[in-house]
């Protein structure tokens, strides 16, 4: 009986540490916001941001979202929820910021 126990309580120990997720404050990402894009074409300008190693570019961010960033001191670490914009024309790389705050 004591082996089925510490077999079954050893189990769930493994799966509560294999489980756990790193807390984000209910985020989708942590980033950086790297700084403004200057090139001038038709997919370019907007803001670089840094999500998993992948450089991204922004246009805009939520209305609700009290960032300066014509006025910030790069990189601006966040945490934020995205995806990746449907814009048919520009590269893979452009994102639509859904919630983003300071961290």
């Amino acid at each position: 009986m004591n082996i089925r126990l510490s077999l079954m309580l050893g189990l769930m120990l493994i799966c509560f540490v294999g489980c756990h997720k790193e807390n984000n404050g209910g985020y989708q990402s942590k980033g950086q916001i790297l700084g403004p894009d200057l090139r001038l074409c038709a997919c370019c300008g907007g803001w670089y941001i840094l999500i998993d190693h992948v450089t991204y570019e922004f246009d805009t961010l939520p209305a609700n979202s009290n960032f300066d960033l014509q006025h910030a001191t790069f990189p601006v670490s966040v945490k934020l929820d995205w995806q990746l914009s449907n814009k048919s024309a520009c590269p893979d790389t452009r994102i639509e910021i859904i919630r983003i705050s300071k961290e």
